[in-house]
């Protein structure tokens, strides 16, 4: 059956000028679906454990790139496992799924896409555990939508408002962002369930404020005393 973006394009050749969505409005009607096959989507989440884990790429005050590896549940939206590096292998990729299931437990199935991070290291260690890795199709973020939208929110409302100083050393770089991310799904989860039964935006906004002051003023504090160490020096 054709599409409509090529329906569309037939009627142009006729000079009959028309949208592609109301197309797709007639074609709704008209197609006849076969009968469901298979369970839906919702029962498949209720008979199955369900993890998602994607990259999230940033960069402190000097333009260095910080790759944040994390994996959410699907179900309750939960962060299990986060961890912060300057260069990401397959083989550290392996690693951070053996420290997300350190007694051998994990859930029935854990989505990934096809960055070349993940590999076939990741792969034997899931088929270890008892993990079935389902992978995205190509050019198909929706499939691993969990994490595009963590993904988004962490920029949008945390990585936005900090400033990632850059230190001498990766691991004290890295542990700030990793401190920031790690904190901000527990923080904005009691900020918003505060915000839904006391309506109060000075009061959530204050909470905000003093959240993000814990991280830009520890790191401009140790970037400080840092050159004043190095000025007595």
């Amino acid at each position: 059956m054709w599409g409509a973006e090529r329906i569309r394009g037939e009627l142009l050749k006729l000079g009959i000028r028309i949208a592609k969505r109301t197309v797709q409005k007639y074609m709704r009607s008209e197609r006849q679906f076969g009968p469901h096959r298979g369970q839906s989507w919702r029962t498949f989440l209720r008979n199955h454990t369900l993890w998602a884990c994607d990259f999230l790429q940033t960069y402190d005050i000097w333009f260095r790139p910080i790759f944040a590896f994390f994996i959410v549940d699907q179900h309750t939206k939960r962060v299990v496992h986060l961890a912060v590096t300057r260069a990401p292998s397959q083989g550290w990729t392996a690693q951070q799924l053996c420290n997300a299931t350190p007694f051998g437990v994990g859930p029935h199935v854990l989505v990934r896409d096809r960055d070349d991070k993940f590999g076939a290291d990741f792969d034997r260690v899931a088929t270890g555990v008892g993990i079935r890795v389902v992978r995205t199709a190509v050019r198909a973020p929706l499939m691993n939508s969990v994490c595009e939208r963590f993904v988004g929110s962490v920029r949008r409302e945390c990585l936005d408002h900090v400033i990632v100083l850059g230190e001498h050393t990766c691991s004290a770089s890295s542990k700030s962002t990793r401190s920031a991310i790690s904190t901000w799904p527990d923080f904005t989860r009691g900020w918003r369930s505060r915000h839904r039964f006391q309506p109060s935006a000075v009061r959530s906004l204050a909470a905000q404020r003093s959240w993000l002051s814990r991280f830009s003023v520890a790191s401009i504090t140790t970037t400080s005393s840092r050159r004043k160490s190095r000025a007595c020096k």
